[in-house]
């Protein structure tokens, strides 16, 4: 059993030491741990600092591409590599080293194919009121959206089984921490969530470079992650709204119609009509969407399959 524990870095000279010191040597029911850091474009030394420590592998990504495709990246890589499990942590030292023993244990038993380390955020006191408020409440949206019960969504201390790496596509080019909870309630992908501890705050956070972005971002991705796994759903609802709308002017048309000799109120009735129209065409739109959604499925199942047989001819050579 293969264990590779993936870093995304940027710009993380000063931390990186501290953090891959903390890093487990051994795990029971792990045969090897192997250590990738993805440096993301840094202009400092992170790279460097990387292979004084002993890194085993090193990505190096020239131009800086962002989490969400660093992490891709060094998905991929760690499937090239032969990996049966997966851990992501970063470079910040936020994350305790300890606690990947309890993070891989659920895929090791056999319970989980996904594992969240999930903090606890309200008694994180570097954390400011707001961003705990947000973050309750952001993880709550996802709860509802993903259909899973994860408490800290946005946590990056995470583990994936070889099979749920290969099942996992990532379009967001922000974060892919959303993301991958909602593909994997989606998918039905077997995942669980386990308590970490934090350790002190050593660099204040790069992805989170004001609050109004970050839940405008946020909020884009978690939109079109959600249309894309339910548009039928969506764009009905979405359609009923002007439908709705359109039945209470028709009422309203028809009451006084009948009410008023001399009739009254037409204008309704025109902008009911045209109401109607415009909800039915919305929820063709979520027809068309599903129509494309169960393709996209199929597609999928093929990338999986294909990903499959690539990585494991590249671990066999």
């Amino acid at each position: 059993m293969k264990l590779i524990i993936q870093i995304p870095c940027h710009n993380e000279e000063a931390t990186l030491p501290v953090t891959l010191r903390d890093l487990p040597k051994e795990i029971e029911g792990i045969d090897e741990i192997k250590t990738l850091v993805i440096n993301d474009g840094s202009t400092d030394s992170t790279v460097e600092v990387a292979k004084k420590e002993g890194v085993g592998h090193i990505l190096d990504l020239p131009v800086r591409s962002g989490l969400a495709e660093a992490f891709r990246r060094g998905i991929e890589r760690s499937l090239e590599l032969g990996a049966d499990i997966i851990v992501n942590t970063d470079g910040d030292n936020q994350y305790r080293g300890a606690d990947i023993t309890k993070l891989v244990k659920p895929i090791l038993d056999k319970k989980a194919e996904i594992v969240i380390g999930c903090r606890d955020i309200l008694n994180i006191k570097h954390f400011s009121l707001t961003k705990k408020i947000l973050q309750k409440v952001g993880s709550y949206v996802v709860r509802r959206l993903s259909d899973t019960d994860i408490p800290d969504t946005t946590s990056g201390f995470r583990a994936y089984s070889r099979d749920a790496a290969l099942r996992l596509n990532v379009f967001s080019t922000y974060t892919y921490t959303l993301e991958t909870i909602i593909q994997a309630g989606r998918k039905e992908i077997p995942i669980n969530y386990i308590g970490i501890s934090t350790n002190q705050k050593l660099r204040e956070s790069r992805l989170i470079k004001s609050i109004p972005s970050y839940v405008l971002r946020s909020t884009t991705t978690l939109l079109r992650i959600y249309l894309m796994y339910e548009p039928l759903r969506s764009f009905f609802k979405i359609g009923l709204i002007p439908i709705s709308f359109s039945i209470i002017l028709i009422i309203r048309f028809l009451i006084s119609h009948y009410t008023r000799m001399h009739g009254g109120h037409v204008q309704s009735l025109i902008i009911a009509s045209v109401g109607i129209i415009i909800g039915i065409l919305i929820m063709m739109i979520g027809l068309l969407g599903d129509i494309m959604s169960a393709n996209r499925k199929l597609n999928e199942e093929i990338l999986y399959r294909l990903k499959k047989d690539s990585f494991d001819k590249t671990e066999s050579n």
